[in-house]
């Protein structure tokens, strides 16, 4: 049986015997000193590790283990254990003491998941991918407009587990907002899984108005009077950003609505109307991707025209003045023939004549182009 196994039989029987025989059980692991990173067995993976009983922060144990034992003897509060792209081997004793599906502890140390809500037990698995507007002088077809992290939560009737990878997205404000809340914190765990869902979310709506201010630069640029010479690598990157802050919000989906709709155990019907919040944000970021989606493709097709309506006025012109040249090349090259016998050859007037039929010639059909638009 597993440690989190015994701990729940051993708060069920309340029993000092029973305590003991946890007690030798936790000597067989290595304990976790949550005093200090350096001389902890998870290094620096530990962000932070807090019990909470009523919605106020309580001292925790002197370990992780015996923090555990404190909240499941007394039977209220839940333990907030927050970890920075932990290692498999860091990882390891938290999983097996906590009861964690080996498929969801995987995924957890390995990242690059789709976002999902996941049930094994009585234990929830959530994966959230966190996006970062990331600040540019000038958008060009190289520039990063959004960067990706990812959140991992498992979330128990007595812990909350927080997995964090990327540069971005700390959860220290959102921990100091909740504890400036005590009523809503006292709902449990679940309360935590809706403060980080709606952190993400929030983010997602404030990196879509960011990407706005991009797409509308780019879509002032296209139609301004050099459009046609705009650079088409900036339209495409922005896409691809926003492919990717798709593959973010888009399959989040599901997992909100089930939290929102669907009974389950770990989460209070009272936290599934918060849920249902963050669900409406959700949708508003996820209709904002698809119009601007919409727009980029009529930004790069109305480019595309312009390219095009550019290329035609540049082969009218090069037509209009290849005809305008035809007309001198064709008589210079009747009179280059070097014939005895030719017309008007050796009258005196012959070459003026030519020349002004030459250059009359040129001068109509310059004006005629002209006045169509050609030239």
């Amino acid at each position: 049986m597993s440690m989190a196994g015994n701990l729940r039989r051993v708060t069920s029987l309340g029993g000092v015997g029973g305590l003991r025989k946890v007690a030798r059980l936790a000597r067989r692991r290595p304990r976790v000193d949550l005093s200090h990173h350096a001389r902890s067995p998870l290094g620096s993976s530990v962000v932070n590790c807090v019990t909470y009983r009523d919605g106020e922060r309580v001292p925790v144990g002197k370990d992780l283990v015996d923090t555990v034992e404190q909240v499941r003897k007394q039977r209220d509060g839940f333990v907030w254990l927050g970890l920075h792209e932990p290692t498999d081997q860091e990882f390891a004793g938290i999983a097996e003491l906590f009861d964690l599906h080996p498929l969801a502890v995987e995924d957890a140390v390995e990242a690059h998941q789709r976002p999902k809500l996941e049930r094994y037990g009585e234990t929830l698995f959530a994966v959230f991918k966190t996006v970062c507007y990331v600040e540019h002088e000038k958008l060009t077809a190289t520039s990063e407009v959004v960067d990706t992290g990812e959140i991992m939560v498992f979330v128990g009737e007595d812990f909350v587990i927080t997995v964090r990878h990327g540069r971005h997205g700390s959860l220290g404000p959102l921990r100091e907002e909740l504890e400036a809340s005590p009523q809503q914190l006292a709902k449990g765990p679940a309360a935590v899984l809706h403060a980080i869902a709606d952190h993400v979310v929030d983010d997602y709506l404030s990196v879509t108005d960011s990407v706005q201010g991009d797409i509308d630069q780019v879509e002032t640029d296209v139609f301004a009077e050099n459009g046609a010479r705009a650079d088409p690598g900036r339209i495409y990157q922005m896409k691809r950003e926003l492919l990717e802050l798709k593959r973010a919000v888009v399959p989040l989906a599901r997992p909100i609505e089930d939290l929102a709709t669907r009974p389950i155990r770990v989460v209070d019907p009272e936290i599934q109307a918060y849920f249902r919040d963050v669900f409406d944000h959700l949708m508003r970021a996820k209709e904002q991707i698809a119009s601007f989606d919409e727009l980029l493709n009529s930004i790069l097709q109305a480019h595309l025209a312009q390219v095009t309506v550019a290329q035609n006025e540049d082969m009218r012109k090069i037509t209009a003045w290849a005809a305008v040249i035809a007309v001198p090349t064709m008589v210079c090259g009747v009179y280059g023939m070097n014939f005895d016998h030719m017309p008007e050859l050796h009258w005196r007037f012959g070459y003026p004549l030519v020349i002004g039929v030459i250059s009359v010639s040129c001068l109509v059909l310059y004006r005629g182009f002209r006045r169509n638009g050609w030239l």
